[in-house]
């Protein structure tokens, strides 16, 4: 028996070329004959071949299917990228294979790793055929595309909110989208309120990209947002167990469903998606929550807080699995919530599972301790915790707690594991306990240090020894009590240890050696080489230095008293020795004579180094100082200087003169920062004036130099001298520093009135000097003592203190007492310290104590006297001033109002804001009548309060109503608005800086021409003026822009071109200069552009184009033409335009014909297998007619014929599914299958 089976679409072609109808009619009477001839069905469907291995030196059987195994492609590709000349960055054609453009080649194949190959076409561009892995040729590609070709730049504007899409996760979608079209692509920043996408590339690549980006916004229009309220409750039962439910319809409806968590107190549920998609899904909840809603009961039981969790399980896992098992929702309260009710939400008939579901979660799991001392809880745990380990893996789910300081361990799980966990405890404690002992002794916390050791040497050993852990308390803690642990015998012995330890240190002496910090270092020695030998010297010694930052001189020496001693006496011989050779003295020598000093080779200085056994230290030679430092002991460095100074004085006629002049004087002649003297050496040609060191009481001032310049540098400094002692004279006062105040007086009244009535000068102390009572009087004798007789007198009168009463009004208290006694500080600073005492609060007294100097006391009462009359005269008036103004009447920083409060000595207060007004909570009392508001009084919060004198208060408000801002409005017209904003509003802002007022400008929907300018009337007339003359601005730019804007175009036959434009442009940018206009040039080739047409077959049109024209876009970008496909309806559908360059136009052509060639032969094959599978009635009944009755392809031996089964129905879409599709399967009188 044989049968008719389907065959591939090749076979079946040649099949059909074998049925022509002259062919069937001869094999009609033939068949039976030819039925041996047919091919089996294992020839016609070969076997795929088996997995099964063969044996080793078999070959394996060759099948049909082998031919039709696809190779695997290979991994490496190439690619060829053309830079048109114009776009070469590099265009030096002598210098193709070098220069930069060979070194920029090389550097992308060593980025890369891919291999380039450069050669050079007919009209110059530039070819570069690329090889490597698709990765290493795209990354190539778009080095090759920003430093081989020359760059632009382009903007694309979308939506802000797009912007992220644009970019993609971690930016991955940006970083693909520049290296697909080899572009710098800018985003501006979140809060940058631009929109503009900034890219930079070829011009190919622009093009590419902005595609690209507005192909993404246009896709995200599309999506919508939607946003449903369900009561909180009904969310489980949406989500589904495990998020099963909502995971559905995500995949059902394809949108994104974002249901917020529990813990959040949130109703909304947002979609997201397409609108059809957001719609269906949004249809699907409301159905879930309707049909919940209709048909849910709950029931609420009682559970104990501490088994909550247990219900909730691990990340509420349990409460899924309860919603899985039955369908039903079980709401625990919040953890800060003291409520025990679990509340059950489901269906009637499955509330009794879930309630015996969640009984049984709450009683799963139990807590236990076991009794433990805590010191043992580490031994239980073990080190790294090994032993808690062994435990926690055989029971997981238990849970062991530790509690510091508590003598027991908890333990909370299953019962079962509980119970095994506890008993395996109990046992490790039990066993301890019988082995394990331990013991505390108390040492004083300032020998911890040192029963620990350097790097715990001591302790460290202490525990090997005697298999024991010792804990001594950090530092932090200031405890004294050490504790031993361990076996019992090994606890008694490092006992004894560490306690005979302790008593040796409380026996050892601590002594403190002062040695100045700069001796520090030099006692250490570099590396610590020089205290080493002191630390081996005395071994049992412990020598600590302080920390640098310290700044302390104290170094401790710790030991045995003996031992100390000798270290200290030892150290102190090492310091005494550094201090002698630490002496220095600097000699001025003339620069001229310094390298005399030196000698050939530095055999000089080196001499006197050696012989006087000094350090000699010289400026350096670009160095103005004339000074030679000497360093070592006082007489070496003496030697030293004599030795110096007598070589100076035998190269050249220096001479030598010593002038005695009190030492007191010497500061005088000296001068602030030595600028007298100075001067005096500068004039006298360079002569060196030496005086003794300050304090010394020596008169002898040495001068040094040149004779002539020596003796006239010496009568100035005597005549300075004698002018000095004779005209001024010194004398020194002590007075207390709180009195300093007080003598000077107020603005420095007291203390002019000395000075002009005694013309001496009287000098107090600054902050900075250490004699803070010292006051210095400078003049003439005569001047001087007046001065001092006039401020002893007064110093003495302020050091008889007497105590004065006066009565103030207790209503005036607070002024003096508030703000923590503010007033009555002033007045001891001011009034020599002079102390005011008020009576107590309530005694309801008037009596004020004023307690000082006689005439600081007099002094605080008139001024005390003066505040009160002052507060007797205050008054308090109301100033109105609508609220929105008194921000603006403030200032910045409360500036303005200080200022009149300053001016005026008055005090202002501002109501508090609307929003502040203190709320009426429990209403009216009973019986009490609101009296009725007057609509005329003013508001509370635009009432301002000024208080002071009348005329000061009135004075404060005619200030105050200066500085309320006024609004005018100015006609601009609405099209130069956004000019005089200007770029990201710097313009407007400009103007309200420079004119000190608000310019609002409204807003664009209103197409208003008014611009209102709000501030202080004095500033309102220039800032018109301003923002007129820039409105006069923008309009003649507005005229001139319009003016500029004509056209024309004129036809110049290109030859013509270079000569128009002139050597290095010359011609042209001398007649664009001259009439100010821009002239532009067409590019070189593009007079050559034509225009030809192509017949493709209509049927190919469409696949040509591609999706949304992406097909012809790549060619028209590849061959840089122009392509024009007919319109339906078209007289001829079969034309398409091609419009460019020749040479290009002839290769879109040749490429369009490939591709219909390519196109058609799919087309064709589509169509005849339609044919065959889908054939027409009429047409296919005319050709079964032609060819009378065909058994199509029949074959031997096939399965169906074997196994009595009839042969597969090729229409059933049952035994022939497509892929992808679902199967319908056959209505059967018995119903459906079952499996």
């Amino acid at each position: 028996m044989s049968s008719v089976a389907v065959l591939t679409q090749e076979t079946f072609n040649a099949h059909r070329s074998g049925l022509l109808p002259e062919q069937a009619a001869v094999a009609g009477p033939s068949a039976g004959e030819d039925e041996e001839a047919l091919p089996t069905y294992k020839d016609a469907f070969p076997p795929l071949p088996e997995k099964a291995s063969q044996p080793e030196g078999t070959q394996e059987t060759s099948s049909a299917w082998a031919s039709k195994i696809r190779p695997l492609k290979s991994s490496i590709i190439t690619q060829v990228f053309h830079v048109p000349l114009e776009e070469r960055k590099y265009k030096d054609i002598n210098q193709f294979g070098e220069g930069d453009q060979a070194k920029v080649c090389v550097d992308i194949m060593h980025k890369t790793g891919a291999h380039l190959e450069l050669s050079l076409a007919k009209d110059q561009g530039l070819s570069i055929m690329v090889s490597g892995k698709l990765d290493a040729v795209m990354k190539a590609r778009k080095e090759i595309v920003s430093r081989l070709q020359t760059q632009a730049s382009a903007s694309v504007g979308i939506p802000k909110e797009h912007h992220r899409f644009v970019i993609g996760k971690n930016g991955e979608k940006l970083q693909e989208l520049e290296l697909k079209t080899a572009t710098k692509i800018q985003i501006p920043r979140p809060d940058d309120p631009s929109n503009q996408i900034k890219i930079s590339g070829t011009k190919e690549g622009l093009e590419k990209a902005k595609h690209e980006i507005l192909l993404i916004s246009a896709e995200q229009d599309k999506r919508a947002v939607e946003r449903v309220n369900i009561e909180k409750v009904y969310h489980p039962f949406i989500t589904g167990a495990y998020n099963k439910l909502v995971g559905e319809m995500m995949q059902e409806t394809g949108a994104r469903i974002n249901v917020p968590p529990q813990s959040v107190n949130k109703t909304e549920i947002v979609i997201t998606g397409e609108k059809e998609q957001v719609a269906l899904a949004v249809t699907k909840i409301k159905k879930v929550y309707e049909d919940k809603k209709k048909n849910t009961t709950t029931i609420a039981v009682e559970v104990k807080k501490s088994q909550h969790k247990y219900v909730i399980g691990p990340k509420g896992n349990t409460l899924q699995e309860i919603l899985d098992k039955t369908g039903v929702s079980v709401e625990i309260p919040p953890s800060d919530s003291s409520s025990e009710t679990v509340i059950l939400r489901g269906e009637p008939d499955r509330l009794g599972q879930a309630l015996t579901e969640v009984y049984a979660k709450a009683n799963s799991y139990t807590v236990s301790s076991v009794s433990a001392p805590s010191w043992l809880h580490r031994f239980i745990i073990g080190k790294k915790g090994q032993n808690l380990a062994k435990i926690t893996q055989q029971m997981p789910k238990v849970h062991i707690e530790f509690t510091e300081g508590e003598d027991k361990i908890t333990l909370e799980g299953p019962t079962k594991d509980v119970q095994m966990a506890q008993g395996q405890i109990e046992a490790m404690v039990t066993d301890l306990v019988s082995r394990m002992d331990y013991a505390e002794i108390s040492v004083d916390p300032k020998f911890h240090r040192h029963l620990i050791g350097k790097g715990g040497v001591n302790i460290n050993r202490i525990k090997e020894v005697h298999k024991v852990t010792v804990r001594i308390p950090p530092d932090n803690e200031k405890s004294n009590l050490i504790r031993i642990e361990g076996d019992p015998q090994g606890v008694q012995e490092a006992k004894k240890e560490l306690l005979e330890l302790a008593s040796r240190m409380e026996n050892e002496r601590t002594k403190d050696l002062i040695i100045e910090q700069r001796f520090h270092r030099a006692i250490i020695g570099q590396k610590g080489e020089k205290i080493k030998e002191v630390r081996d010297k005395f071994p049992e010694v412990i020598i600590n230095f302080p920390d640098p930052a310290q700044k302390s001189d104290i170094v401790q020496l710790r030991g045995p008293r003996t031992e100390v001693e000798k270290c200290s006496k030892f150290m102190s011989k090492i310091v005494a020795e550094m201090v002698e050779n630490s002496y220095s003295v600097s000699v001025p020598i003339f620069k001229q004579f310094h390298r005399n000093i030196i000698g050939k080779g530095g055999s000089n200085i080196k001499k006197i180094r050696e012989e006087t056994n000094t350090k000699i230290d010289l400026p350096a030679e670009n160095s103005n100082s004339e000074m030679i430092v000497i360093t070592g002991k006082k007489a070496n460095c003496e030697a030293a200087r004599t030795r110096i100074l007598a070589i100076q004085k035998d190269l050249a006629n220096i001479s030598e003169v010593d002038v005695s002049i009190p030492s007191k004087l010497h500061n005088s002649l000296i001068g602030s920062k030595g600028r007298l003297v100075r001067s005096i050496m500068e004039e006298c040609g360079g002569v060196h004036i030496h005086f003794p060191t300050e304090g010394s009481g020596i008169d002898k001032v040495t001068i040094r130099g040149p004779a002539e310049e020596v003796a006239k540098a010496k009568q100035q400094l005597l005549a300075l001298a004698e002018e000095k002692q004779t005209k001024s004279h010194t004398v020194e006062l002590h007075a207390k520093p709180e009195y300093h105040k007080f003598l000077i007086g107020k603005g420095g009244g007291n203390i002019r009135k000395v000075r002009d009535s005694t013309g001496a000068r009287i000098i107090f102390p600054t902050p900075e000097d250490k004699d803070q009572e010292l006051i210095t009087v400078v003049g003439t004798e005569e001047a001087v003592r007046d001065a001092q007789k006039e401020l002893e007198e007064l110093i003495k009168s302020l050091d008889n203190v007497v105590e004065d009463t006066m009565n103030v009004d207790p209503k005036h208290h607070r002024y003096f007492v508030a703000r923590r006694g503010q007033v009555l500080r002033d007045l001891a600073d001011e009034y020599g310290g002079v102390m005011v005492s008020f009576p107590r609060t309530g005694s309801q007294s008037d009596k004020v104590t004023l307690k000082g100097a006689k005439e600081c006391v007099e002094a605080a009462k008139k001024r005390m006297q003066e505040i009160v009359e002052d507060l007797d005269a205050q008054v308090t008036m109301e100033c109105v001033i609508t609220q929105k103004f008194h921000r603006s009447i403030m200032g910045p920083k409360g500036s303005r109002i200080q200022q009149i409060t300053r001016d005026h000595n008055v005090q202002i207060k501002f109501p508090e804001p609307i929003g502040h007004a203190p709320v009426q909570e429990n209403g009216e009392a009973e019986g009490e009548v609101k009296e009725p508001v007057d609509p005329n009084a003013p508001k509370k919060c635009d009432v301002i309060i000024i208080s002071g004198r009348k005329e000061r208060c009135e004075a404060a408000i005619e200030a105050l109503k200066a500085l309320v801002p006024v609004t005018i409005e100015v006609e601009v017209p609405f099209e130069l608005h956004r000019y005089i904003i200007g770029q990201k509003g710097s313009g407007i802002r400009k103007m309200m800086e420079d004119f000190e007022v608000n310019i609002q400008v409204p807003a664009p929907e209103q197409q208003s021409d008014k611009i209102a300018i709000t501030g202080l009337a004095s500033l309102l007339d220039r800032a018109k003026e301003g923002l007129l003359e820039r409105v006069k601005e923008l309009q003649a730019e507005q005229e001139d822009r319009a003016l500029r804007s004509f056209k024309l175009t004129i036809t110049v036959d290109p030859k013509y071109h270079p000569k128009i434009i002139g050597r290095k442009g010359a011609i042209i940018t001398t007649i664009r200069t001259e009439h100010d206009v821009n002239i532009q040039f067409p590019e070189k080739n593009d007079e050559n552009q034509v225009c030809l047409c192509c017949l493709l077959s209509p049927r190919v049109h469409a696949r040509i184009i591609g999706a949304r024209g992406k097909g012809i876009r790549k060619i028209m970008e590849e061959f840089k033409v122009d392509l024009r496909f007919p319109q339906s309806g078209a007289a001829d559908p079969n034309l398409v335009t091609v419009t460019g360059r020749p040479e290009l136009v002839d290769e879109a052509i040749d490429h369009l014909l490939n591709l219909e060639e390519e196109y058609m032969a799919d087309v064709v094959e589509n169509e005849a297998k339609m044919a065959y599978m889908r054939p027409s009635g009429s047409s296919a009944a005319a050709a079964d007619e032609q060819r009378g009755p065909s058994k199509g392809f029949v074959v031997r031996e096939a399965p169906w014929a074997t196994a009595n089964e009839k042969a597969p129905d090729m229409s059933s879409s049952e035994d022939f599914p497509s892929f992808g599709a679902p199967v319908a399967t056959k209505a059967s009188p018995w119903g459906p299958k079952r499996f």
